[in-house]
């Protein structure tokens, strides 16, 4: 009998929430807009319910969410929404809904740390131990594997708010970034694009001298990924990277400030290959969801 999982991948705009156990095999799959943590997360449990009466129970559940998010399973707080700047959604619990009605495991980790699991699983990070998902989209935020384990520490990695250095010269737009300015997100997301000209970044021609802006930026965070983290490849997602025109200058930039310093054929002579779009698209945060729910079937439970 094949073990049915659930999986959320829980975004600042909607939630999608699918039934199945991968790539090849999902049951049901419904997209729910996120407006309120008690409407937002009502609408999603009814589905999960609706679909264990039609289906049987699920062995567990993977939550993949948008954050600040705390992930240490001794605290208070696990499975909240902790510092997010989205209105309503601060200190909101996301996990812990889904644990008292359906009486199931639920794995909870970011939404980046979920696609990347997916893409380990799956798609382009598969037989790596070490690499970084990038989403740069309405916000930025990295995750990964690190020796085979999730990102982890503290709290979990904010690479998206990294500092940057920006000449006000050649870029006198100061950032949108609520809590730094411009930090990486104040000054790469689609809303910091759109911000600094006044339009929708995706209508402009692939020449707009934005773009080579845009993989500036992008190129500066990954070199310091790059040296320290050294991940085996970067995978870069989000709505900004659906502009495909934007891969090649990212990954000339990163070579041009690198400068020959990391001497790693992957970088020199194959980075094509180091520096990738998803190979699940637009599906690695839900796969990514159910990959979740699979570890989450050996992980130990929540003290609350």
């Amino acid at each position: 009998m094949t073990t049915l999982l659930g999986g959320i991948e829980a975004g600042g705009t909607k939630f999608v929430c699918a039934v199945g156990t991968g790539p090849d095999d999902i049951r049901a799959m419904v997209r729910i807009p996120t407006t309120t943590p008690e409407e937002t997360i009502g609408q999603a449990l009814a589905f999960f319910q609706e679909q264990t009466r039609q289906r049987g129970p699920l062995a567990a559940l993977g939550i993949a969410s948008f954050g600040p998010v705390e992930l240490h399973p001794g605290s208070l707080q696990y499975g909240f929404i902790t510092s997010t700047p989205k209105p309503g959604w601060r200190n909101a619990d996301v996990a812990g809904p889904f644990r008292r009605a359906l009486g199931i495991p639920v794995g909870f980790d970011t939404d980046v740390n979920g696609a990347a699991l997916g893409e380990h699983h799956w798609g382009a990070a598969q037989g790596l131990d070490t690499f970084v998902y990038l989403t740069i989209g309405t916000g930025i935020g990295g995750g990964g594997l690190l020796n085979g384990r999730l990102m982890h520490g503290l709290i979990h990695p904010e690479m998206g708010h990294i500092r940057l250095p920006r000449d006000p010269k050649a870029d006198p737009f100061p950032g949108g970034c609520p809590f730094h300015g411009d930090c990486f997100e104040g000054l790469a997301s689609g809303p910091a694009l759109e911000k600094r000209l006044g339009q929708r970044a995706e209508s402009l021609p692939v020449d707009h001298p934005v773009w080579a802006l845009e993989a500036h930026y992008i190129a500066l965070a990954l070199t310091s990924y790059i040296c320290t983290l050294s991940p085996q490849r970067l995978i870069l997602g989000g709505g900004v990277m659906a502009q495909q025109h934007l891969f090649p200058l990212v990954r000339a930039e990163v070579r041009r400030l690198l400068n020959g310093y990391i001497q790693s054929p992957a970088i020199l002579e194959h980075i094509e290959s180091y520096i990738v779009p998803p190979a699940l698209a637009e599906r690695s945060g839900v796969l990514g969801a159910l990959a979740l729910a699979r570890a989450g079937l050996s992980s130990p439970a929540p003290t609350r």
